[in-house]
């Protein structure tokens, strides 16, 4: 049943988006997700500067989470523009938004997809050859670093209210981590995810958790991703993986995670000139952590990144608009 709502949600999708024909643009207020990390935010800021200058849209941001924006747009509408959802966090109300219509997929934001799961430094896999399972690692606690002096090593879990904070609490269990010597590290916020990697290849010490890509900081600190030593079932992973407290987790891998933009339904039916854009805005890891890396080194936000993006990068982002549109960004930027 899981799968066929996930197909009629794509299609779904491809139907509202098959009607975007070229029309006036009468661009209203406009709602768009800032999710709390680097990509998504940089990404709400490029959205939103490109609606603004480009096709005279008034854009308020709206801060969050994966998991109160997606409960907000499947529910009310609003926001109106996700623009960075990896879509293993497709929930029950959600699918039924989309089957309804009153939420769409735009093109995928990332076009090879996101790439997540449990990561270690290059250098401890250096120190210790062969070491390229989750497994592995557990046996060998002496080599991690604790979350807290004098606490037992870590694995360092997501901030409350990413979709990978359920996912890596239930394979942390399923792994018994914890009587190899383990304990479940349950961070505050992206911040605090990177500081304790940073920490961590400052002092040469090993560090385990979640972690993804494409970001700046994977650029400046060589990781490897660890194999969880079996397939990837979606069966496992949509029924007990990504559900909170799951009260007999088995062992699973994560997938390759397509990554989409949410469109409420509502705008899709009122914006077509815009839903063009939606439907054809994609950028690489590659041009994404390029950004990122240079954020980081700058220290700018998301606005600046997305400037710099927009200044650096114009054979990307004018492939995304009409030629007179293309023009007013650049002249704007």
């Amino acid at each position: 049943m899981k799968s066929c709502v996930v197909a009629l949600s794509l299609a779904s999708a491809v139907a509202l988006f098959s009607g975007a024909a070229a029309a006036e643009t009468d661009c209203r207020d406009l709602t768009i997700a800032e999710l709390n990390w680097p990509s998504a935010g940089l990404a709400a800021w490029v959205d939103k500067l490109i609606m603004e200058t480009g096709y005279g849209c008034t854009v308020t941001l709206v801060e969050g989470d994966t998991n109160s924006a997606v409960a907000s747009i499947a529910k009310d509408g609003k926001p109106e523009v996700v623009p960075e959802f990896w879509f293993e966090s497709m929930s029950p109300a959600l699918e039924e938004a989309v089957a309804d219509k009153r939420v769409a997929f735009g093109a995928a934001l990332l076009n090879e997809g996101g790439v997540q799961g449990w990561w270690m430094p290059k250098y401890i896999l250096d120190a210790n050859p062969g070491m390229t399972t989750v497994q592995q690692a557990l046996q060998h606690p002496e080599l991690f670093m604790p979350a807290e002096e004098g606490g037992k090593p870590a694995v360092f879990n997501c901030p409350e209210g990413w979709a990978c904070r359920a996912s890596t609490e239930n394979l942390f269990r399923a792994l018994d981590a914890e009587a190899a010597g383990f304990a479940l590290h349950d961070v505050k916020d992206a911040a605090a995810l990177d500081e304790s990697i940073i920490e961590a290849f400052e002092n040469k010490e090993g560090w385990l958790g979640y972690y993804w890509a494409p970001t700046a900081l994977l650029g400046n600190h060589p990781m490897v991703k660890l194999s969880f030593g079996v397939e990837f079932s979606k069966e496992e992973w949509d029924n007990c993986t990504i559900v909170p407290d799951c009260p007999a987790p088995k062992l699973n891998t994560y997938p390759v995670s397509a990554v989409y933009t949410l469109i409420s339904g509502d705008f899709v039916d009122e914006n077509p000139e815009l839903m063009n854009y939606f439907n054809t805005r994609s950028w690489s890891n590659g041009t994404v952590s390029e950004v990122l890396a240079w954020m980081d080194e700058e220290e700018a936000g998301n606005e600046a990144g997305a400037r710099h993006f927009l200044a650096k990068y114009p054979d990307v982002w004018k492939a995304w608009l009409p030629e007179d549109i293309a023009e007013k960004v650049a002249d704007t930027i």
